[in-house]
C-alpha cells in the first residue's frame, strides 16, 4: 500500500490507554463507563452470551440526564446548538434552553399516554426540535425511531408498522433547496389505516397548509402549558434507547436496536479520543440526524461532553457551493466532520471558493460514511485544513453505534496515511480474514472481522434475533462480520476496500467497486465516479463506469477514456478495464450525499428503478439513463 505519510497531530500521546485495553478489554471498558453519571452501579461489566452482549448489567442510567442535567451547574448558559436554517435564519439554544424544552416535551409525551418501552417515530427536518424530541423519549424511557425526512410514505409505513409506534412526531414541512417538502402529507399517507397510531404531533416549520384530523396535535399547543419539570427515569443500562432502520439491497429494512449504558460509554470515549474535544471548540458534523452519524455524533456524543455544535438544516451546496465554507467562517468552527462524497462535490467547483473564506479557526478535520480517496484526502488537508489540521478517516456502521476504526488525535499522535483509517479504537480487536477464517498476510485483501464485543454494538435486530445472528455472526463463529473488504499494510494500518457484497464478477474474477472507483478518481481530471456491471454472456459481467469531470475541465473524451483505462490496467489489472466509460455532470445521490449505485445497476440491467424518494436530484437519473441508452445503441451499431 501507499507509503506516503503525514506527520501532523495535536501532540497527545497516551499509550497507557492502549496497553490497558489490550491486556483486558472488559476491565478497560469498565473504567471508561465511570466517565458517565450513573444512578446506581453495575453488577457485571459484560454478559457475553454469543452473539448477544449486555454491558454494565444492573447499572441504571439515563441518556437525557447525561446529555443535559449534568451540565446545568457549570454550562447552563453555554450554547449547545448553533442552528442555521436553510434560508439563513439562526437560533442559539443553551444547555438550559435544551434542558427546559426536553422536560416540557417529556411531559407532553406522558400526557399522551406514552410509557417506558413505547416506540415513537420521529419524522422531522433538521431543526432543534428533532434532538429535543429524541432526548425527551430517552428521558422517559420511550424508544425513538427517527426516519430520515426524505423517505417516501411506503418506506415510512414499513418502519412505523414494524416498530408499532403509537405516536408520530412530524412537521407541516421542511425546506430543501428552497422548496417545501410536505412532511405531514407523507405521514398522512403512511398511517391512513394503521389503527395503533394514536397521535401525530405536528411542528409548524414552514406554515404551509395542512389537514388536521382528530389524531393530530400542534407541537406549540401541547408545549404551551406543559410543565418544565420532569425527572429522568432511572433506566437499566441495557434498556433500548432507539431503533434505527437500515436499508438492505433486498427485503424489508432491518431495525437496528441500540441500548443505553454501553452505547453512551462508547460515544463518550470515541468522541474524546477522535476529536480531542475542548470546552472552547465549535463542532460541526454535517450528517442528517436521520442517519446513525447524526444520532451518535450530532445528538448524543457532543451533548455528553457539553460541547457547542453547529446544526444545519439544508443541502450542503444550497444556495451555492460556498454554503459550507460560509458556515465554517460564520461560526468559527474548529472541528469539521463530513463525508467524502460531499468533499468530492466541493472539489468539483475548484479551490477558489473555499480559498475565499477564512477557515483559520479549524484545527481538526474528519470524514465518515465511506473510505476517502487519497486524492480527496490531500485536497481536504491542503485546501480546507491549510496543511495544519489532522484528518480522522473514521469507519463504523449503524450496527456498531460508534467509531471502530479511526486515527485518534485526542489520544495519540501517529503518522497519517491518506486513505487509511489507521487502527482500531482501544478495546476493539479487528482483524482481516480469508474465506476460511484465517488471518491474511500484510497487504492482502480479505474480510474485516471484529474479534470481541464492544459497548456500542447493537443489542439485536428489532423483533428478529434469528436474522441478527444470521446476518452478522454466521460467517465466522462468534466474530462480528460487517460485510466489508479490507487489508492491513506492513505497519498494521487498516485500509477499507468497500462492501464485500458490492462486487463485480468478470470472467470469474471478483472486483470491488470501491477499488475501481478510487482508481478512476485518482486521475487528475476526475472528481467522482461510479461503476456497475452489465450482464454478458461470455464474461458474466462487463464493467461500465460513469465519471464526473472537475468543474471547468474540457477534455477529449476518447483520449481521457484511454488514459483512465490504461491507469486501471496498470493499478488493478486488465480484467478490471471498463468496457465503456461515460462522462456525466452528476451522479444519482441520496439527500445525505451517498451515490445510489443500485440505480446505476438497475439502469444497466434494464430493471425497474424502484423507490427514488431519497434522491436529491432526479435529473441525474435521467442523464445516466440517457447515457446508458447511448452506450447500448453504440454497442449495437458497432456489432451490427
Amino acid at each position: 500500500m501507499m507509503s506516503e505519510t503525514y506527520n501532523i497531530g495535536l501532540g497527545n500521546n497516551n499509550s497507557e490507554i492502549r496497553k490497558k485495553a489490550d491486556s483486558d478489554f472488559v476491565s478497560f471498558w469498565d473504567e471508561q463507563a465511570k466517565n458517565l453519571s450513573w444512578f446506581s452501579p453495575w453488577k457485571k461489566t459484560l454478559d457475553w452470551q454469543p452473539p448477544f452482549a449486555r454491558w454494565f448489567v444492573g447499572g441504571t442510567i439515563n441518556a437525557s440526564y447525561n446529555a443535559l442535567d449534568i451540565h446545568q451547574d457549570s454550562k447552563a448558559n453555554k450554547p449547545a446548538i448553533l442552528w442555521e436554517g436553510e434560508k439563513g435564519e439562526s437560533r442559539i439554544l443553551t444547555y438550559r434552553d435544551m434542558w427546559i424544552q426536553v422536560q416540557k416535551f417529556s411531559n407532553v409525551l406522558k400526557s399522551l399516554g406514552v410509557q417506558k418501552g413505547d416506540r415513537i417515530t420521529i419524522y422531522l427536518p433538521m431543526v432543534p426540535e428533532l434532538p429535543v424530541a429524541m432526548l425527551a423519549c430517552a428521558r422517559i424511557g420511550a424508544i425513538h425511531t427517527v426516519v430520515f425526512s426524505g423517505f417516501s410514505a411506503a418506506s415510512i409505513r414499513d418502519r412505523i408498522d414494524d416498530s408499532k409506534s403509537k405516536v408520530i412526531i412530524t412537521a407541516d414541512g421542511g425546506y430543501r433547496r428552497g422548496k417545501i417538502v410536505k412532511l405531514k402529507e407523507v405521514i398522512d399517507d403512511a398511517i391512513k389505516d394503521l389503527d395503533f397510531v394514536n397521535n401525530v404531533i405536528v411542528l409548524e416549520r414552514t406554515k404551509n397548509k395542512i389537514s388536521m384530523s382528530s389524531k393530530d396535535k400542534l407541537w406549540n399547543d401541547l408545549m404551551k402549558d406543559a410543565s418544565a419539570s420532569c425527572d429522568a427515569e432511572k433506566l437499566d443500562s441495557t434498556h433500548p434507547l432507539y431503533i434505527l432502520y437500515t436499508s438492505g439491497t433486498t427485503g424489508k429494512p432491518k431495525g437496528v436496536l441500540h441500548g443505553t449504558g454501553g452505547y453512551l460509554t462508547h460515544l463518550h470515549s470515541t468522541f474524546k479520543w477522535a476529536f480531542d474535544i475542548k470546552d472552547s471548540d465549535v463542532f460541526f458534523c454535517t450528517a442528517d440526524i436521520g442517519w446513525v452519524t447524526g444520532h451518535s455524533y450530532v445528538v448524543y456524543a457532543p451533548l455528553l461532553h457539553g460541547a457547542t455544535e453547529v446544526m444545519y438544516e439544508g443541502a450542503p451546496d444550497f444556495p451555492d457551493a460556498s454554503r459550507m465554507w460560509d458556515i465554517l467562517q460564520k461560526y468559527k468552527v474548529t472541528i469539521f466532520y463530513t463525508t467524502p462524497t460531499a468533499l468530492r462535490m466541493f472539489m468539483k467547483f475548484g479551490d477558489d471558493i473555499p480559498n475565499s473564506f477564512d477557515l483559520s479557526s479549524l484545527r481538526l478535520l474528519g470524514t465518515v460514511g465511506e473510505p476517502i480517496n487519497p486524492e480527496v484526502w490531500r485536497w481536504y488537508f491542503k485546501i480546507i485544513g491549510k496543511e495544519k489540521c489532522p484528518i480522522i478517516d473514521t469507519w463504523w456502521q449503524t450496527e456498531t453505534g460508534g467509531m471502530l476504526i479511526s486515527p485518534l488525535p485526542g489520544l495519540e499522535t501517529i503518522p497519517l496515511k491518506p486513505g487509511s483509517g489507521a487502527f482500531a479504537i482501544p478495546g476493539v480487536n479487528i482483524d482481516v480474514f480469508d474465506e476460511n477464517g484465517v488471518g491474511v498476510p500484510p497487504n492482502t485483501k480479505g474480510y474485516l472481522v471484529v474479534r470481541n464485543p464492544w459497548p456500542g454494538m447493537l443489542l439485536t435486530l428489532w423483533g428478529d434475533d434469528e436474522k441478527y445472528t444470521t446476518v452478522y455472526w454466521s460467517k465466522y463463529e462468534n466474530y462480528y462480520y460487517p460485510g466489508d473488504y479490507a487489508l492491513k499494510d506492513e505497519d498494521g494500518y487498516i485500509w477499507l476496500l468497500g462492501r464485500a457484497d458490492d462486487v463485480l464478477k468478470v470472467a470469474g474474477h471478483r472486483i470491488g467497486t470501491a477499488e475501481l472507483e478510487s482508481c478512476i478518481v485518482s486521475h487528475n481530471d476526475i472528481v467522482e465516479s461510479a461503476v456497475c456491471g452489465i450482464p454478458d454472456d461470455v464474461k458474466g459481467e462487463v464493467i461500465i463506469a460513469f465519471a464526473v469531470l472537475k468543474h471547468g475541465v474540457g477534455v477529449n473524451s476518447d483520449n481521457l477514456e484511454k488514459e483512465i483505462s490504461e491507469k486501471i490496467r496498470k493499478d488493478i489489472g486488465a480484467i478490471a478495464t471498463p468496457k465503456q466509460i461515460y462522462f456525466v455532470s452528476k451522479l444519482p445521490k441520496t439527500r445525505s450525499g451517498k451515490i445510489m449505485r443500485r440505480l446505476l445497476k438497475a439502469i444497466a440491467s434494464n430493471e425497474k428503478i424502484g423507490d427514488v424518494s431519497t434522491l436529491e436530484d432526479g435529473t441525474a437519473v435521467t442523464e445516466v439513463q440517457g447515457v446508458f441508452d447511448e452506450i447500448q445503441k453504440s454497442i449495437k451499431e458497432k456489432s451490427g
